[in-house]
């Protein structure tokens, strides 16, 4: 009788502890869905969902053994019905049975599911096996249907997106160089720009500009550079005595 009841009590502590494990699974999980359903990734997600069916198949695995007696050979009955808050019962389950009270003994201690909830699936079972051989076979094939055009959708897609993936040359360059080059040499040293058609309009040119000339003067009126042909802005340098506007 004692080697009885000592693998029985082995046979319970292997099942707490696969418990435990299997709560600290679910509650991590539930806890990253909650906190990092941002960066959470169906992978990840996966390998959590694959953690806890491991322990549960662990925990189903020690209860199918032959370790001692089944547990289903044994009958729990409770010792002790109170109404009062009991701190080690509640330490016990972490909080979430303060008391053994009337109305909680049956929830635990039930073999069958919630009368609700067994009425519901009996209510299934039953619109289940009135469904005809006929109507079942059309239903399975219409259901086929739909995922077949919705797989027939997704693969065109996706068969689209790799050919124009494979076929397009590249990023297309929406800027010239030369275009580049002539806008700043207009902005910088005023090639390409034209006087306005006023008799004697000079043009004021920044000693920034003249510095950064390749010749590092101005030409004057009526000479031009040899080789090109004589320009008709008129240039109107003032003396040095007057403020300059861009000093």
């Amino acid at each position: 009788m004692q080697r009885e009841e000592k693998q029985l009590e082995m046979l319970l502590d292997a099942v707490l502890n696969r418990v435990n494990d299997l709560i600290h699974a679910i509650g991590a999980m539930i806890h990253r869905v909650e906190t990092e359903y941002e960066t959470l990734n169906w992978p990840t997600f996966l390998d959590n969902y694959a953690l806890i069916s491991g322990h549960v198949t662990g925990l189903m695995k020690i209860l199918s053994s032959e370790i001692g007696t089944p547990l289903r050979n044994l009958t729990v009955l409770p010792l002790i019905l109170s109404q009062e808050r009991d701190e080690a019962l509640l330490q016990l389950t972490d909080g979430r049975v303060p008391m053994f009270s009337h109305d909680l003994a049956p929830d635990y201690l039930r073999t069958k599911p919630d009368p609700g909830a067994e009425s519901r699936q009996a209510a299934h079972e039953a619109k289940a096996n009135n469904l005809t051989l006929e109507a079942g076979i059309k239903q399975v094939a219409q259901y086929n249907k739909v995922i077949s055009h919705v797989w027939d959708i997704l693969s065109k897609a996706k068969e689209d997106w790799e050919n124009e993936s494979s076929t397009r040359p590249g990023i297309q360059q929406t800027s010239s160089m030369a275009d580049t080059q002539a806008l700043v040499a207009a902005v910088g040293l005023g090639n390409g720009l034209t006087a306005p058609s006023v008799p004697n309009a000079g043009v004021m040119i920044p000693p920034a500009i003249r510095q950064g000339s390749p010749m590092g003067t101005v030409p004057t009126p009526g000479a031009a550079p040899m080789g090109k042909v004589p320009s008709g802005i008129k240039t109107n340098i003032k003396s040095a005595n007057q403020v300059h506007p861009y000093r």
